[in-house]
C-alpha cells in the first residue's frame, strides 16, 4: 500500500514524525510531502499566484513552499510515480473538531485527497497549549493504526474523508472510540485581543476566552473529546443542504 503523508504544521513538526510512525505500521511504502512552514488555518487554499518550491529533506521526504493542498497535489501528481492508495494528514498539534474543520489545513489536505479519489484520514491530537507540556503523541501513535485499518477494511465511500481526533490524555486513559457528528462550539468565546507594539502601533490577535472548557452536544466530536474518547467523524465533500434545497426548489419552481 502506497501512503502519502502530509500535515499543516510544517515539515519539522513533531506531529509529522508521529504520523510517519503510524504510516510505517501500515506499510513500508511511505512518502512524506509537507509544507516548508507552518500553514495552520489556511484551509483548502491553493497557491495560484506563486510558484511551488520543492526541497528534498530526506529519503522519500519533501518540503513544499506552499499549502497542505499544494502538498497533496504535488505528492500525488508529481513526486510519486503512481497515485497513492492512502493519504494521511496530521498529526495536528491541537484538535480539529467542530468548526475547526472549516479552517484546518490538516482536514483540507484530506479533503483534497478525497477530491482526487484517494481514501484519506485527518488526524489531530487535542492538548492544552497553556500547561507547558507536550501533546500526548503516543496516543495516536499507539491507537491510530488499528482504527485506520478497520475503516479501510470497511471501505470509505467516494467523496468522503475521515476526521479523527484523539483526546488530551495518555493512551491508557482513553475511554473508547465514538463515531460522531461535527459539533458546534460557543462562538461567544471568540474575541479580538488588541495590543500595541514597541512603537505604540496597534495590532490584533484572534483568540478564545481562557479558563473555559469547550463542550458539545451529545454525539458530537467536541463531546467525545471532553469524555476522553477518540472521535471518528466522516465528512462529505458535498456541502449541499438538501432539506433547504427542497424548500428553495418549491419557492423558485
Amino acid at each position: 500500500m502506497r501512503i502519502l503523508v502530509t500535515n499543516d504544521d510544517g515539515i519539522h513538526a513533531p506531529g509529522l514524525d508521529a504520523l510517519e510512525k503510524i504510516a510505517r505500521k501500515l506499510s513500508d511504502d511511505v512518502v512524506i510531502v509537507a509544507p516548508e512552514y507552518d500553514q495552520s488555518g489556511v484551509s483548502h487554499s491553493l497557491s495560484l499566484n506563486d510558484p511551488l518550491r520543492l526541497r528534498q529533506v530526506g529519503e522519500n521526504k519533501y518540503a513544499v513552499k506552499g499549502t497542505p493542498t499544494d502538498c497533496v497535489i504535488m505528492g500525488a501528481r508529481h513526486i510519486m510515480k503512481h497515485m497513492p492508495h492512502l493519504v494521511l494528514s496530521g498529526v495536528n498539534r491541537g484538535r480539529n473538531a467542530g468548526e475547526d474543520v472549516l479552517y484546518s489545513g490538516t482536514v483540507a489536505a484530506a479533503k483534497e485527497a478525497a477530491v482526487l479519489g484517494i481514501p484519506s484520514f485527518a488526524l489531530s491530537q487535542a492538548y492544552n497549549s497553556r500547561d507547558g507540556l507536550e501533546p500526548y503523541w503516543q496516543t495516536p501513535i499507539q491507537l491510530a493504526p488499528e482504527i485506520i485499518q478497520r475503516v479501510l477494511k470497511e471501505g470509505i465511500p467516494k467523496d468522503v474523508l475521515v476526521n479523527i481526533n484523539f483526546p488530551d490524555c495518555a493512551p491508557g486513559a482513553v475511554k473508547g472510540i465514538a463515531v460522531t457528528s461535527q459539533g458546534k462550539r460557543d462562538q461567544q468565546l471568540l474575541h479580538i485581543e488588541s495590543r500595541h507594539d514597541g512603537r505604540g502601533n496597534p495590532y490584533y490577535w484572534i483568540a478564545f476566552s481562557r479558563g473555559h472548557k469547550p463542550t458539545g452536544a451529545h454525539g458530537t466530536d467536541l463531546n467525545a473529546l471532553m469524555d476522553n474518547r477518540i472521535s471518528v467523524t466522516p465528512l462529505r465533500l458535498d456541502l449541499t443542504d438538501e432539506p433547504f434545497m427542497t424548500k428553495l426548489a418549491s419557492l423558485f419552481g
